[in-house]
């Protein structure tokens, strides 16, 4: 705490008291002390009051006000006076009365940027008798977009920086200052005598400790976020036993948050924000931080907003009016968009209608109770694109049918050939189940897209296959692993027999190891990535992909848990959901932070496997996704992590169809194919079918769930 008060607060002379005369003579006779008498223009203004000041009040004896830090003197009012004719135009927004009441009030601010303006507000209001105001840092060129201070204030601690501008509105308000600012040892001596808290700092366990002392002594919280005029209410004065910050952060305590990186803040940080509610500009902002801008935005105009809703929730607290606990935004920009005529007639509002949603069980819910059934049950635990699962696999005693469901296709899948992929994953599935229980028979594929047509048959009959038979259940337990590996070498006898898997159903796989190209390949995706969310058509098939439990059946799309990110990926994916967000990061052509996550899975890969075929017919593109699955199962027997990732140009093979997938960004993906293919060796004759991440890494959480209604088993006469 600052004793010396002489460098932020007027120093009020009487020349009625000796010592204060002696000094103003002292000063008058220093030639760099300038002297400022208006007494009365104020004089004059003081008697045109309605109603008309007493004489006690006229004829208060005036003072000089010294300003050490401008080297200027200044007379002005007696405090009676000047009050009253200073606060004149509050009435009766604020009564005399209330004002009375309000001097009362003594409340402390921690954090002064937005605090800045808060204590301002509460000055120009009158709404408090006494500050305290709290932090270390000083002025810099930065702060003058939302700070209300001056090039002169520069490398002066913020808190003397408000302090004195207080001082220049107001001379006889009361400020105290903590200019090493409050940490958690200092929170119950800054709160000692305090009424009202206002949190504006950033330190995580600064805002909590003040919580937790304010709860103790019953002391309401109230905070400013400067976006989308978000005001936080917390009223431990009435609710002793509420919860900090409302609840949304849970058990946390100061010792954990004290330790954590900037980066394991994140995701506390927007809980406490509402991350969902965040302007689209904070939002996308949030996203560049560390890469395009150095911290979050705040503006001038959101900063001077969240003083005044401050101010005016410390009047209703100090005038004992009803303020509850709990948050409210007031967003102006949302309020200008609603301009509107005044209305001439009465509104004519329309009834909300609802309607009721099902769901179908988990496929993995039901057991096979025969040899065609649990053939038709793991020909559907294939994998699939966004686990959109686009067949129909219709079985009956003679053989088993696959069937493309069109209507569960995406833009990605660009001549439904990712689904002709995942068609040709089921296949081998069930050719595996078929063999184990010895009633495989002879595989057809047909060709072409038609749905009222088979894509593949499978005849069921007495044969055998010991080496399908022999990974039945590998084939069960295969799943996608997005876990963060540990690069390591890949033995060349796996390496080998991988690359023969492939062949054997006439694709061909191509593993890098060597780690500068596998850092391109990370590049090449990274980027594809970062199209795919700034493509509004890709982006929400991405989004609509994505179920959040409990909230959403996991029988179909990705549980967020598959993903396989950290607290802070997940909370940040919050943010990346939206479209405004996107739409905003994507009119700058920014978001170069988007394809992190992939570029960190690649780069923590032992290999990345890309798997092709010969040719670009639909039975082509089903050999490929049978290559993929004897791949993936394969490496998964191994110890292999493995993660299939699918570029946004995977299935694009024309300039038409990459227009279509992104018309801004076709080029970019045309060029990113090329490179790939390029850097892999991929031949202009080959079809690309599937990149996958081949890594050592942990077990995946959670595994994808199936729908039935994908499967169906008919009966014969």
């Amino acid at each position: 705490m600052n004793d010396f008060r002489g460098d932020y607060a007027a120093l009020v002379l009487d020349e009625a008291v000796p010592d204060d005369a002696e000094l103003l003579e002292l000063l008058r006779q220093d030639p760099a002390v300038l002297f400022v008498d208006r007494l009365e223009l104020q004089r004059t203004n003081l008697r045109s009051l309605v109603p008309a000041p007493g004489p006690e009040v006229i004829e208060e004896r005036p003072v000089w006000a010294y300003y050490s830090w401008r080297r200027t003197v200044v007379r002005l009012l007696g405090p009676v006076s000047f009050r009253l004719l200073r606060l004149d135009r509050n009435r009766n927004k604020i009564t005399a009365e209330q004002q009375d009441l309000l001097r009362g009030v003594t409340v402390g601010i921690v954090g002064l940027s937005v605090g800045h303006a808060v204590a301002l507000a509460l000055t120009l209001e009158g709404a408090c008798g006494a500050l305290r105001l709290a932090d270390f840092d000083t002025m810099e060129l930065s702060n003058l977009n939302r700070v209300p201070g001056t090039v002169l204030d520069l490398g002066v601690n913020k808190a003397v920086v408000a302090a004195r501008r207080l001082a220049e509105i107001d001379p006889y308000v009361d400020v105290s200052l903590w200019e090493d600012g409050v940490s958690t040892d200092t929170v119950a001596a800054f709160l000692d005598g305090t009424d009202v808290v206002i949190d504006e700092c950033d330190s995580l366990d600064v805002k909590l400790s003040l919580r937790q002392e304010a709860r103790r002594r019953r002391l309401p919280v109230l905070m400013a976020t400067s976006d989308r005029g978000l005001v936080d209410v917390e009223r431990f004065d009435l609710e002793p036993e509420r919860p900090l910050f409302h609840g949304v952060l849970g058990d946390v305590d100061v010792d954990s948050l004290s330790g954590l990186g900037a980066r394991e803040k994140i995701p506390l940080v927007l809980r406490i924000l509402d991350a969902g509610q965040l302007s689209t500009a904070m939002a996308a902002s949030l996203v560049e931080v560390d890469e395009t801008i150095s911290t979050w935005p705040q503006l001038g105009g959101d900063v001077l907003l969240g003083g005044a809703q401050v101010a005016a929730a410390v009047r209703r607290i100090g005038l004992g009016q009803p303020l509850a606990s709990g948050r409210c935004r007031m967003d102006l920009d949302e309020h200008l968009d609603t301009l509107s005529e005044p209305a001439t007639s009465e509104p004519v509002f329309a009834a909300a209608e609802s309607a009721d949603a099902g769901g179908t069980a988990p496929l993995d819910a039901v057991a096979p109770v025969d040899a065609v059934d649990a053939v038709l049950e793991s020909a559907a635990l294939a994998p699939s694109g966004g686990n959109v699962q686009p067949w129909k696999i219709v079985a009956d005693d003679e053989a088993l049918s696959f069937f493309l469901a069109r209507e569960h296709t995406t833009e990605m899948d660009v001549g439904y050939r990712g689904s002709l992929v995942a068609i040709g994953a089921a296949l081998h599935n069930a050719r595996i189940a078929a063999a184990a229980s010895g009633i495989l028979g002879d595989v057809r594929l047909h060709g072409g897209t038609d749905p009222g047509r088979p894509v593949a048959t499978m005849t069921f009959a007495d044969g055998h296959d010991p080496d399908l038979a022999r990974r039945y259940m590998h084939m069960r337990e295969r799943t996608t692993n997005r876990n963060m590996g540990v690069p390591a070498g890949l033995d060349s006898a796996l390496a080998a027999c991988l690359v023969e898997d492939a062949e054997k159903e006439a694709g061909r796989l191509r593993l890098v190891t060597e780690r500068a190209t596998v850092t391109s390949i990370g590049e090449i995706l990274a980027e594809s990535d970062r199209i795919r969310f700034l493509t509004p058509t890709l982006h929400r098939e991405m989004i609509d992909e994505l179920r959040w439990p409990p909230a959403d059946p996991v029988d179909v799309g990705i549980d967020v848990r598959a993903l396989e990110l950290d607290s802070a990926e997940l909370s940040t994916l919050e943010l990346l959901r939206r479209p405004d967000v996107m739409e905003h990061v994507g009119g700058q052509d920014g978001g170069r932070a988007l394809g992190n996550s992939t570029r960190d899975r690649v780069s923590s890969s032992s290999a990345i496997a890309v798997l092709s075929v010969c040719g670009r017919d639909a039975a082509d593109y089903v050999r490929g996704g049978q290559a993929t699955e004897s791949v993936w199962i394969t490496a998964q027997q191994h110890g292999l992590a493995v993660q299939p990732i699918s570029p946004a140009f995977l299935y694009g093979v024309e300039r038409a169809e990459f227009e279509q997938l992104s018309p801004r960004y076709a080029r970019s993906l045309e060029g990113l194919r090329r490179e790939l293919v390029d850097l892999v060796g991929v031949g202009e004759e080959e079809s690309l079918i599937m990149v996958l991440r081949l890594s050592h890494a942990p077990a995946p959480s959670v595994r994808s769930g199936r729908r039935r209604d994908r499967t169906g088993r008919r009966t014969t006469s």
